[in-house]
This record gives structure tokens, C-alpha cells and sequence, in this order.
């Protein structure tokens, strides 16, 4: 089993920038997909980036050139960095993680508020 923990959200004004963090402990030897995905109100949730163990990253199209996934395998923590963030950015963010070798996510965070408004 693994536990993911998140933090780093908040408001932000559109344009600004904020860092989540997910930290997983227990079996973590085994994860091979890392993600962020968000859920918007009367949304369903959606992918916003993955990263892999062999560090091949992808991103949903609204995202791409904003936001960066990147993992520190010595904190055992990945992170997303949000940057030229937009009203519609505002959702829960969760990450998540898979350790099937496919990007099936088998353990979610418990979300964290990301609010863009001026």
C-alpha cells in the first residue's frame, strides 16, 4: 500500500504560480506512474500531467508550457509546478500513483484546493 500526502495549494491571482507536493511512504519501491489530476466543480476529474520511473512526462493540452511534473526520488516527493495560472485552472488537485507498469493509478492523495481569482 501506498500513502500519498499532498500540500501547496491556496489562492493565487491569474498569472501567478503555486508548487504542489506529493509525498509517498509505504511500498514505493513498485511505482511506476506518477500523477496530478484535477476535478473542477461538476467536473469529472481529468489528467493534468503524469511522469513514469524512467522520467517520460505528459501533460493535457491546456497545461502544456504552463505547468511542469517533476519528481525528487530522494524526498520520495513529486511535485507540479503551476505557472501563468488561469481561472480555469481552479479545481481539487490529486495526485496519484500506479505500480501495475501501466498508468492505471491504484493510490490517491486526499486533494488539495487550487483557486485562481483576482
Amino acid at each position: 500500500q501506498v500513502r500519498l500526502v499532498e500540500s501547496g495549494g491556496g489562492v493565487v491571482q491569474p498569472g501567478g504560480s503555486l508548487r504542489l507536493s506529493c509525498t509517498a511512504s509505504g511500498s514505493i519501491s513498485g511505482i511506476y506512474v506518477m500523477g496530478w489530476y484535477r476535478q473542477a466543480p461538476g467536473k469529472q476529474r481529468e489528467l493534468v500531467a503524469t511522469i513514469v520511473s524512467g522520467g517520460s512526462t505528459n501533460y493535457v493540452d491546456s497545461v502544456k508550457g504552463r505547468f511542469t511534473i517533476s519528481r525528487d526520488a530522494a524526498k520520495n516527493t513529486f511535485y507540479l509546478q503551476m505557472n501563468s495560472l488561469k481561472p480555469e485552472d481552479t479545481a481539487v488537485y490529486y495526485c496519484g500513483s500506479g505500480s501495475r507498469g501501466t498508468y492505471t493509478i491504484d493510490n490517491w492523495g486526499q486533494g488539495t484546493q487550487v483557486t485562481v481569482s483576482s
